[in-house]
């Protein structure tokens, strides 16, 4: 698993995590505040996310209002190297 890390202020919160469940390749977001204090994990399971994940934006858009600054950690499934020989 490859990890990045955005600073973000808490308006943007919501907008940022739809951005990044789009990409399709992430596997868990974190929110930490500026102290670094986990205050959400959100795993993300390929399919089912957006089914599962729409009760989480509608919490994470009134949480978002009291966190201020925050940063979102996301960890994503690394690239696998094209092999293009062929085991037969």
């Amino acid at each position: 698993m490859k990890k990045e890390t955005f600073s973000i202020n808490g308006e943007e919160l919501v907008n940022k995590i739809k951005e990044l469940i789009k990409e399709g390749n992430v596997r868990k977001v974190t929110i930490t505040d500026k102290a670094g204090k986990e205050l959400l994990s959100i795993p993300l399971l390929l399919g089912v996310a957006g089914v599962i994940i729409a009760p989480v934006l509608a919490g994470l858009g009134a949480m978002a209002v009291l966190i201020g600054e925050c940063n979102i950690v996301v960890e994503r499934e690394e690239d696998l190297p094209n092999n293009d020989s062929t085991i037969l």
